[in-house]
């Protein structure tokens, strides 16, 4: 196992930053980028002073893991993300909530169409005839959950 660590060089320690970089975009959450910048600040260090020895180098690697994890927890702290101007920006569906509609397929089953603009929505609810009006109360998916308009 020591035999792999000898020969680390600088490129090893890029190839890795940039394998966790690419796993960053496929994970949900902000860690693995932190990780990929303490490799990337390592094979920088590696390719200053080649005759580090693997054992510093591991040290290096962890002390600014940490460091890069903890400063990134601490500006998230100290300032936070600002609320969007826009809230449902990427969730089209909920700006519709407490809105009414009138319906263009009854609802049987539980299951009806309405028309928001130029779209139409599959509705969910109790019976209703087409042309009832009815409030959207919330959203399943792609789903509006709707009761009648009193």
């Amino acid at each position: 196992m020591e035999s792999i660590f000898l020969h680390l060089e600088f490129w090893h320690w890029l190839t890795l930053a940039v394998v966790l970089i690419i796993l960053e975009m496929f994970s949900p959450g902000v860690f693995f980028i932190w990780l990929g910048i303490a490799a990337a600040c390592v094979g920088i260090v590696l390719y200053v002073r080649p005759d580090l020895s693997w054992q510093i180098q591991l040290i290096v690697y962890a002390v600014l893991s940490i460091v890069s994890i903890i400063s990134w927890r601490l500006t998230r702290v100290f300032f936070p993300l600002e609320e969007s101007e826009v809230p449902h920006l990427n969730r089209r569906a909920d700006q519709y909530v407490g809105r009414t509609f009138t319906l263009i397929e009854p609802i049987v089953n539980g299951v009806g169409k309405i028309r928001v603009d130029d779209s139409t929505w599959r509705v969910q609810g109790e019976e209703a005839p087409a042309g009832s009006q009815v409030k959207v109360t919330g959203v399943d998916g792609i789903v509006f959950e709707v009761e009648m308009k009193k």
